[in-house]
Parts: structure tokens; sequence; C-alpha cells
């Protein structure tokens, strides 16, 4: 028995050392024959939604090998099939007592094996987590036949076997994931016009000079990159810069929007669910931080997580593993994380609202990005470029930047940074019908001097007093609807229907602006 167990874990090496299934079975069969009289072996796939079942692989001599099988299931076919491989018994058709099979055994030997055939063969299932994936088949040599301490070791193999066929499912799937990424790529190229998806960052050597510099010193390094900077200013684009000019390059970059999460789904996204977790859970899934496996992932907005979160945030980047909602299994990954936020995180730290021990961890290399403002210089190349895009993307004809265009331009605050910069060069392009650009009416104003610096136009209303007035009015408004619907968010005459918006973008609101809904459950309309 010793032997075997010896057996057995070679076996095992062998199934985990290659990633195609013809490659494992090849390998494994020559190690088997050792102990098991076999003169073929074959792995079957079995897809259970196209109710169809193939030969991937076989193995040993090409004498009287039978043919490869590849058929279609009618549905009593897949119920039979469905049953025996969920049974866990392995089946055993001796050459000299082949009658003695009950019939629904018979028939699935007639499934699966070819019916001029006289030998001796057993019949396991393949299975991974998610059930019944395939069937491995021997037969046995001519004037030899199986017997019951061969079935017990054919059991003991079925286990690396379909770890074997599930390394290769996995490989196709990833090969045709990667081909379909590919053709996107592609088609997103041919519409864009342009040769890579690669971000071109324009002011690289003026207005972003410095943001580069520390770009280009952190970006080899494996540490936690904190982007700091107002919304719009181009966080998402350095952070994929940073990526492509890693050593993780050719893994992921996965973008997390912090802030779009509803705290109920925040786990699930970012450590994802097993099968069954919850309601609605109807299978498993892997979340953010597994799918940016040896790449990096960029956490978006990350002053917008709700404190327990961050708890358990830190956790994972402190251990580097975590469990799936419902799991019990620690899933260790390896991951570079790149955070950014337009919020003031030290401030939040001293109002309890972002946790410092995270901060640490996340800030091992802060970057700030200058609004567009500080960096006027950039505007002219920036509205070029956008300008060109818009173009291509609109279909009509490139029109290029006049002197009083530029001088617009330049002199604009530019509130929303490069974002609303991109909104405004659309516009004007469309309103310009490709014959030149209608930039004064696309900011919004006929008198373009209004949006200048220094001029003597009427003082704007304070800022700050300005939105916190229109937070207070939306406050209001939104804890009246919440009284009145006795603090239901979601659902028919929900708070969320009430006022016209995604409950999820309700949620974030309130958060923002510190409404707690859960007094307001049971509250008279009247109150």
């Amino acid at each position: 028995m010793d032997e075997f167990r010896a057996l057995l874990l070679e076996v095992w090496r062998e199934a985990c050392r290659h990633t195609d299934i013809a490659t494992s079975t090849a390998t494994i069969a020559d190690l088997v024959s050792t102990r098991l009289p076999i003169d073929h072996i074959g792995v079957l796939a079995i897809d259970w939604n196209r109710a169809r079942v193939q030969q991937r692989a076989g193995g040993l001599g090409d004498g009287g090998r039978p043919a490869a099988l590849d058929r279609n299931l009618s549905d009593a076919e897949k119920a039979l099939l469905l049953s025996w491989a969920r049974s866990s018994r392995v089946l055993h058709r001796s050459a000299a007592a082949a009658s003695a099979s009950s019939a629904s055994d018979t028939h699935i030997h007639e499934l699966l094996l070819p019916s001029h055939s006289d030998a001796s063969w057993m019949i396991g299932a393949l299975r991974s987590d998610d059930g019944p994936t395939g069937v491995v088949v021997l037969r046995a040599k001519p004037d030899a036949d199986f017997d019951v301490t061969h079935e017990r070791m054919l059991e003991a193999l079925l286990e690396p076997l379909s770890a074997a066929l599930e390394n290769d499912r996995r490989l196709h799937e990833l090969a045709a994931l990667r081909e379909a990424a590919e053709a996107d790529k592609r088609s997103a190229l041919a519409r864009l016009g342009r040769d890579d998806l690669r971000d071109t960052i324009i002011g690289a050597d003026a207005g972003l000079r410095q943001v580069m510099e520390r770009v280009n010193l952190v970006a080899r390094l494996d540490v936690p990159v904190l982007l700091l900077g107002e919304t719009g200013t181009g966080k998402e684009v350095i952070a994929r810069t940073i990526h492509e000019a890693s050593s993780r390059s050719r893994g992921p970059f996965i973008r997390v929007n912090c802030g779009a999460i509803p705290p109920e789904l925040i786990d699930s996204e970012l450590f994802g669910h097993e099968k069954g977790a919850f309601t609605g859970a109807t299978s498993s899934r892997r979340g953010w931080f597994e799918r940016a496996d040896n790449g990096t992932l960029l956490l978006d907005e990350v002053g917008e997580l709700p404190l327990p979160a961050q708890v358990r945030l830190l956790r994972v980047l402190q251990e580097g593993s975590f469990e799936r909602v419902g799991g019990e299994r620690s899933v260790n990954v390896d991951v570079r994380i790149v955070a950014s936020t337009h919020r003031d995180l030290p401030a939040m730290i001293q109002n309890g609202e972002f946790r410092q021990d995270l901060w640490y961890r996340i800030a091992g290399f802060p970057i700030v990005l200058p609004p567009l403002r500080e960096r006027r210089e950039d505007t002219p190349a920036l509205a070029a470029h956008f300008a060109a895009r818009a173009a291509r993307h609109f279909g009509l004809r490139p029109t290029r930047l006049a002197a009083e265009d530029v001088e617009l331009l330049t002199e604009y605050d530019w509130p929303g940074n490069v974002r609303e910069l991109i909104s405004v060069i659309d516009r004007a392009a469309i309103l310009g019908e490709g014959e030149r650009l209608e930039l004064a009416a696309a900011l919004g104003s006929p008198d373009p001097r209004l949006h200048r610096r220094g001029t003597s136009a009427p003082a704007a209303p304070d800022a700050s007093r300005g939105s916190a007035a229109l937070d207070e009015a939306m406050r209001k408004h939104i804890e009246s609807m919440l009284r009145s619907c006795r603090g239901r968010i979601e659902g028919h005459g929900g708070t969320a229907e009430r006022l016209g918006i995604n409950p999820h973008t309700l949620r974030a609101r309130m958060r923002k602006l510190g409404i707690d809904w859960r007094k307001f459950r049971g509250a008279a309309s009247g109150d």
C-alpha cells in the first residue's frame, strides 16, 4: 500500500504540473500502468449546459484505441449520467460478466463506451467544487480483467484527475477570455483611431513634470501609492501609468469606485462570495482582490469607504489574505494597491471618519495632482488632443484651435479640471459642426470674459456657502421623503422611487450628508 501512496503522490504532481489535460493524461497513464493492467485511459469532459460529452484526452497504446467520443445528450441521458456522477460509484464492466450489470449501468456503458468492445472497463466520475465535470474511462489489457482492488485504486485516482481536467478547463476559459479581450481591444482601437489603448499624458514635461518624476520613482517599486487631487485631475490615468511602468504590467489593472458600492455589498464586491452565502448568491463569485491578483488594484475614492469596511480592508492589506463571504477557505493574493481620493484624509482622521492605521498602510508614497488652473500651460495641448479625439469620435472634420480659443481656455479656471475640459471640447466640436470649435457657447456664456481671471466681472457668491446651503436643502428634502416613506429606501413607494434616483445613489448621498434612515423607520407621514 505504501507503494501505491508513493504512486498517488506522483500522479498528483503530474496533475498539478501541466495545464492541458492531454499532457497530464499521457504522463499519468504511464505511471498507473505499473499498478493497473490498463490498455487505454480516456478523459471525457461534460458540458451540462449544452448537454454534450466530448473526449479531451487519451493515453497508452494505439492498438485498438476507441474512436474519440463527441456527442450530444438527450434529456433522459443527461439525467441518468448526472445521477450516476453525483453518486460517486465506480462502474465496472467485466468482459466475463457484462450481463450482470443493472439496466441503468448498462445504459451508461452504452453511452460512454464503444458497443463493439468486449474488453473489461472501469468508469469514474470527475468533479470540481461546482459538481461533476467529466468522466475517466479505463480499458483493461487483452486477456486481463479489473477486480475490486483496481476499483479502489481508481477511486483514489479520481481526485487528481479531476484537478487535471479543471486545470484544462480554466486554461481554455482563459484563452477564450483573452481572445475576446483582444477582439474588444482591436474594436476599441478602430473606433478611437489609435494604435494602442495607453493613456496619453499631456503635460508630462510641463505642468505634470514633478508628478511624472514621482511616478517614475515609484512605478517599479512594489509599494502602495496614494493619489491626491481634485475630482477630474486624471488620477486614474496616473494610476494606469504606474501599472504599465511596473513589473506587474502583464497582470490585470482593476479599478473599483469605493463610493459607488452599497455598504451591504462591499465585502462581496471586494472579496467575493460563495454560492448560497446570502439571498441571491446563486453561484460563487470572485471579488476585485482576486481578479487583480498579480496586478494592480485602484481603490478610487477610498475616502468614501465606511469605517467597518476600512477595518476589513486594513486586515487584507496587512495579511495578504481573506475569506470570501460565506467561505471558510483563506484566499491569498498578491496585489499592488493604488488608492485615490479628492477628500482631505488627514482631516477625516481627526474627525474619526477615516482610520489612521489604514492611512499609514495606503499612503506609502503620496502623489498630489495639481488642478488644471495651476498648470495652465498644459491647457492648449490638452484642448488640441481632445479636439482631435472628438473629431474622430463624432465623425467630424478635425479643427485647429484659434488664437482667441487658446486665450479663452487658458484664462478659464476649470473647476471641473480635465474632465470638464473634455466635456467642453466635445460640446464645442458638436456645436461647430466640424467647421470650428464653438468654445464660448460650449462654456455657456455669451461673454467669455466673465470666466477669465482678473476681470471686472461681478463677484461670484462664496462657493463654500453656496455648497453648504445646497447640501442643507438637499438634506431636508431627503429627510422629508424618508419621513413620508417611513424610512423605506427601495421598492415600490420607497424614497428612491419617489425621488426618481437609483437606491445606491441615494444611499451614497445620504452617507455624504450624514442622514441615518433608521430614525425615520415607522415615522408617521405627518410627523
